[in-house]
């Protein structure tokens, strides 16, 4: 499966909350997983791409990680998630990089480090998911 990971998660879709904010998935394998969304659209009162917006990213690109490490027949949801912003993007895209820092038999946890258009880090993500059986 993950030889075709990438065309099998845009086939599928990331799921319509993702859908609706344009997160667009770009590279997809166990050991990275790249996805980015427009600001625009995603912002705040103050034009500010809102914090809950890198929260989506981050728990789309690590919850879809998750879940390739998990297999067919298992299945991983968030237990637990947290996001330090450090910047404020306010114009072009968002890129976040997933990589895996446990890749355990019932707990997986992935760090998400999202920049702006300029290679700035404007927040990191740390989110936990537990795999099961379906």
């Amino acid at each position: 499966m993950t030889d075709d990971a990438l065309a099998y998660v845009k086939q599928r879709g990331l799921g319509a909350l993702a859908e609706k904010m344009g997160i667009e998935m770009l590279e997809f394998t166990l050991e990275r997983a790249v996805a980015r969304m427009p600001v625009e659209g995603n912002t705040q009162p103050a034009d500010l791409l809102h914090g809950g917006a890198y929260v989506v990213l981050g728990e789309s690109l690590g919850s879809m990680s998750a879940n390739l490490w998990a297999g067919e027949n298992r299945l991983a949801v968030g237990i637990e998630i947290n996001a330090t912003h450090t910047r404020s993007a306010t114009s072009g895209y968002v890129t976040g990089v997933c990589t895996p820092i446990h890749l355990g038999r019932t707990l997986t946890t992935h760090e998400i480090a999202v920049t702006d258009d300029q290679g700035r880090r404007c927040s990191t993500i740390r989110i936990t998911n537990l795999i099961k059986d379906r």
